[in-house]
């Protein structure tokens, strides 16, 4: 398979490299931008870019500006990074249609992570429609969920919800991301929903049930450990 061509756009060109290397690493093809015009620039040259990594504070034109002028040509998604934890600044993104978003520091392994379960959701890594994770298959062209060879019956939601987390799994996912790629961006309903279908999930899942971890404060995570 060729490789997914990522764009990444940081002023700082160390953070560039630290961020290069960990996914050529990973097998993608990197170019990169050291400014807002430039990655702009990057992205009309390039069509074929599989996913943007971009940073918010730049020279000549920020992240946002950025984002605004990629969105109204194209849905590839976008994975923020900024300096600033700031709940306005996420929730700006969001509305923007920025897919992630990554406080710095950050772990690169995390990062790459993240990457790949955007590009997994987005059907660009091509993997095959059958997911395992520690005992746990998942049929996602049948809509069928085995447990340790045994079907378990879920409604669509519970299904797309238990798909998620093991598309990401070891990944801490808040309530609100689990809301915006679960439930889709106009979900306006309470937070709340998510608990009780997690509810409901672990119950059918048996003793898999107890894989799924209640981050406190924040929401939840698949954890597999050494049987990933």
């Amino acid at each position: 398979m060729d490789k997914l061509k990522v764009l990444v756009v940081d002023d700082e060109s160390r953070m560039r490299k630290l961020v290069r290397d960990f996914l050529t690493k990973s097998n993608y093809d990197v170019i990169e931008a050291g400014d807002g015009e430039a990655a702009l620039d990057q992205f009309y040259a390039n069509k074929d870019i599989a996913l943007i990594v971009l940073d918010v504070m730049m020279p000549k034109m920020d992240g946002w500006q950025v984002c605004r002028e990629v969105r109204s040509y194209s849905r590839v998604p976008i994975i923020m990074l900024t300096a600033r934890a700031d709940e306005q600044d996420e929730l700006q993104g969001f509305q923007l249609g920025v897919d992630e978003y990554i406080s710095k520091p950050f772990s690169p392994k995390i990062l790459v992570a993240r990457i790949e379960a955007i590009l997994r959701r987005t059907n660009q890594l091509n993997e095959e429609e059958t997911l395992d994770c520690g005992g746990i298959q998942i049929d996602k062209a049948a809509h069928q969920v085995m447990i340790d060879g045994r079907p378990i019956e879920l409604s669509y939601k519970e299904f797309e919800l238990l798909a998620y987390f093991v598309e990401n799994r070891g990944i801490a996912l808040s309530r609100e991301k689990i809301l915006n790629n679960v439930w889709n961006y106009d979900y306006f309903g309470d937070a709340r929903t998510i608990d009780t279908h997690v509810k409901k999930l672990r119950s059918k899942m048996g003793e898999k049930g107890d894989l799924i971890k209640t981050i406190w404060g924040m929401g939840y995570k698949l954890e597999v450990g050494n049987s990933l």
